[in-house]
């Protein structure tokens, strides 16, 4: 098994990450791990890398190594179309799990780029595939963390598929403060790491729409935007804006990537039988590096 390499463009912290210290941990690792469970998972960690602003976390086509937990910053997740032409399909949020776009083939889907200057802890792929044999709730961690990503992307289908702009802007905003407040940050005072012009990739929509959608909002005292930084003045507003652009019909379930996610990582019984085979035979972050608000 090759070990877990830096990547070119990131620096490595000397020190390593305590899962039992860590406030993240409720979002990237599972509960209920014992002290001899959550210290053979603390092994896996590398020494944590810091990526610095527009550097590359992962690159599209790289064999998938690790997987890295966001400790703190911000990041977002692009593919390029056929032209060439960079299509955002993810921002990323201290707690949240990547590089889950490359367990099926083995290799990244993605460009992971930071937004300004971030840190991550990383898990080399293959050894948490091993634990997980042994480990079942960490098998089923990983597998809501995969499902979870399934659902946001079906949602950006939707957005992108059946929703006017003004509707695709509400639900962008009102997934972002119940993101954020999920993680014990404000969700009425929201501050945006990325361009305009990176929300109009993300949502579908041109420079000019975000921003002219932005005005709107506030003109209509919806929310007041003070460059990145926004406030919601009028929820309910922006629900049922998102409301009415949500009654389209649901994007189809993924079965294949069910498929993927079970083989895997399987169930509590399977795993178990893999591991009597196999024995027969991710302040919150750290006072080190306060977390930045960021968006998904």
């Amino acid at each position: 098994m090759g070990s877990v390499q830096p990547m070119v463009d990131s620096w490595v912290s000397t020190s390593r990450s305590k899962c039992a210290t860590c406030n993240l941990r409720p979002d990237c690792i599972p509960a209920g791990l014992n002290a001899r469970e959550l210290a053979r998972f603390e092994g896996l960690i590398t020494p944590r890398h810091r990526v610095r602003r527009g550097a590359h976390l992962n690159r599209a086509g790289a064999e998938l190594l690790a997987l890295s937990a966001l400790r703190c910053g911000s990041l977002k997740s692009t593919v390029a179309d056929q032209d060439g032409r960079e299509q955002i399909i993810g921002f990323h949020l201290p707690g949240e799990l990547l590089g889950l776009d490359g367990i099926a083939s083995g290799q990244h889907v993605s460009d992971v780029v930071a937004l300004e200057d971030s840190e991550v802890c990383r898990f080399p792929f293959g050894q948490v595939q091993e634990l997980s044999r042994e480990i079942p709730t960490l098998a089923q961690h990983l597998r809501r963390l995969m499902s979870r990503e399934l659902e946001r992307t079906h949602r950006v289908m939707l957005v992108l598929g059946s929703m006017r702009a003004e509707e695709r802007v509400a639900t962008f905003l009102l997934d972002l403060a119940a993101r954020l407040r999920a993680r014990g940050y404000s969700d009425t005072q929201l501050v945006l790491r990325m361009t305009r012009a990176e929300i109009g990739s993300y949502l579908g929509l041109k420079l000019e729409t975000v921003s002219r959608t932005f005005s709107n909002f506030q003109r209509d005292s919806i929310i007041d935007v003070q460059g990145k930084d926004i406030r919601i003045v009028d929820a309910e507003k922006l629900k049922s804006l998102a409301a009415s652009g949500a009654a389209a019909q649901p994007a189809a379930p993924a079965a294949r990537e069910a498929e993927i996610i079970m083989h895997r990582f399987p169930p509590q019984q399977a795993a178990q039988q893999a591991a009597q085979q196999h024995a027969g035979t991710a302040s919150r972050a750290g006072s080190d590096c306060a977390p930045a608000l960021a968006v998904d």
